[in-house]
């Protein structure tokens, strides 16, 4: 590598307490929601996929129930108090849940096993995207290609041990205390943007911004209007319902595979955390060796195609390969491996590159907009993709029919994706060459 690659890649001295306190948060948000994720998937696993859009039904609908909450909180609530409130709202949540898990019969099982579901889902989707936006609020976009890779390695650590843990220990002690643990590092990751609230004040690229750091302001159905008033919210949108065409179908696959090879609990939930083991595996080596790279020299466009080429490749794979069992190093089938290789390179190449992005819109774009598309879009999709799943099979269409159909929005998503990352870093590009020529 040269010494101009690798300046381009480094942290600057004055940027490492708020890398590693960034790398931190990450981490710990990851491995609370990955300690109990398996929990969520062996039950996806015991009911089988057509039972997913009523999962996800309830799951749209609670999103998008909280996306105006959310909204209403970023308008009055400066950042400071903002993202302490939504991850305290969560481990109070995760307190609550505990005794319902240790005490049969407080609720049936039934109603346990769909309220445990859908908030999930949604705490998966609201505490990482109030990270990213947090993320986006204090790096300008300059540092966000340089240091989202590699803060992204920090989250990508934590789904290793989120659901090493849970393989180890939920034969052992069961669910209630994994939620306990969740709690734990939740509150931590509060600690770390408290701290990283402080730092930005100070020493932050965009403290000198005007209203940094403060409540966004406006109304609070903004982020739902901005995704059909604003083009690059409404491009994000479409983007987001195809990652989630791709994501969906495959997870369904995976969940019919799980329903159908392993009769118990236990072993659907190793199965599932092996999985989500092999995926953040992957999608770590791509952020370290391959993300920074690209979105340093050659911004968030590659990033973005080489996830939708890779996508295509392995579709392509269970499609013609004759072989259903996969690669036996990994003990996986090869719908297994579709799943492993389109969500790591979301997490490793897709993920960061597209925050580099969000860094590059005005404020409130990023707190409601991208709050609406991270939560109340992608439900929505989750629900459309999965009646759609149902429809199809009804009409015989197979494992190999739903492999052909994921090809589309694959190359979908990389030509628009392109199209998106190229226009948001000429205009800000160009709206940097006055700034430079006057300086």
């Amino acid at each position: 590598m040269s010494d101009t690659q690798t300046a381009e890649q480094r942290v600057h001295r004055g940027e490492w307490p708020a890398v590693a306190w960034s790398f931190l948060f990450f981490f710990c948000v990851l491995s609370a929601y990955y300690v109990i994720r398996p929990v969520r998937d062996q039950l996806s696993g015991a009911v089988g996929s057509t039972q997913l859009p009523w999962f996800y039904a309830a799951t749209f609908v609670a999103t998008l129930s909280l996306t105006p909450v959310f909204a209403w909180l970023a308008s009055r609530f400066p950042r400071r108090r903002l993202v302490p409130m939504v991850y305290l709202f969560f481990i109070a949540c995760l307190l609550g849940f505990m005794p319902l898990f240790t005490h049969e019969g407080l609720v049936s099982p039934r109603a346990l096993g769909i309220a445990f579901f859908v908030w999930i889902s949604v705490f998966n989707l609201v505490v990482v995207s109030v990270f990213w936006t947090f993320m986006a609020d204090i790096w300008n976009e300059t540092q966000a290609r340089r240091l989202f890779p590699l803060i992204a390695v920090g989250g990508s650590i934590g789904s290793l041990l989120g659901p090493a843990m849970a393989l180890r220990l939920v034969g052992e002690i069961g669910v209630a205390p994994l939620l306990l643990v969740a709690s734990g590092l939740l509150g931590t990751a509060i600690v770390c943007a408290m701290a990283l609230g402080r730092w930005a004040e100070r020493h932050g690229a965009r403290r000198h911004e005007p209203g940094n750091a403060q409540a966004v302001g406006g109304g609070v159905f903004d982020g739902l209007k901005q995704i059909f008033a604003d083009p690059t919210m409404r491009t994000m949108a479409i983007l987001m319902l195809l990652g989630d065409c791709i994501g969906t179908v495959n997870y369904a696959l995976v969940v019919d595979y799980s329903k159908a090879t392993f009769a118990d609990a236990v072993a659907r939930t190793e199965f599932a955390a092996r999985l989500d083991l092999y995926t953040n595996l992957f999608a770590i080596a791509t952020q370290v060796f391959v993300t920074r790279w690209l979105l340093a020299r050659h911004g968030a466009a590659p990033a973005v195609a080489l996830h939708a080429a890779c996508t295509v490749a392995v579709m392509l794979m269970v499609l013609f390969v004759s072989d259903p069992h996969g690669i036996a190093l990994l003990q996986m089938p090869w719908v297994a491996i579709a799943l492993l290789v389109s969500r790591g390179l979301a997490y490793g190449a897709l993920g960061p590159a597209r925050e580099s992005l969000f860094a590059q819109v005005p404020r409130s774009l990023r707190y409601k907009g991208k709050n609406a598309v991270d939560t109340a879009v992608w439900r929505f999709g989750d629900l459309t993709v999965g009646l759609s799943i149902n429809a199809l099979r009804s009409l015989g269409v197979v494992t190999l029919g739903f492999a052909a159909i994921n090809v589309l929005p694959a190359l979908a998503s990389g030509v628009l994706g392109w199209r998106l990352a190229r226009r948001i870093e000429r205009r800000t590009a160009n709206d940097a060459a006055p700034v430079a020529s006057a300086g």
